[in-house]
């Protein structure tokens, strides 16, 4: 049984609360789904999409590739294909660095 202190985590997310946890525009993950085989999110019964947890992980990777990276599409496609978990692996090294360095930006800036 969950209490106050625990995090209630969601299942599945909106288009929007997904364009705003990546801070990218929700045509821009449309745009994406007809380019990427493996984002093929569920939507509810009035059709709106509905992601899960597996989905935003995608995005996150495909950002990190096209945007970071600067693989063209077609090179993103394959990379996800032929490597997904090299490649997320890779993806939350670089995340968990640029917030550390965030951290320490902050700290050094406090003292």
């Amino acid at each position: 049984m969950a209490t106050d202190h625990e995090e209630i985590e969601k299942q599945y997310y909106s288009i929007g609360e997904v364009s705003e946890m990546l801070d990218v525009n929700p045509s821009l993950i449309r745009f994406w789904e007809s380019e990427f085989d493996l984002l093929k999110p569920k939507k509810n019964r009035k059709g709106n999409r509905i992601y899960t947890l597996k989905d935003i992980e995608l995005i996150k990777n495909i950002y990190f590739l096209v945007k970071e990276k600067k693989y063209t599409l077609a090179g993103a496609a394959e990379k996800l294909r032929k490597n997904p978990n090299e490649v997320t692996q890779i993806q939350k090294t670089q995340e968990t660095l640029v917030n550390l360095r965030e951290f320490l930006v902050e700290l050094k800036n406090a003292l």
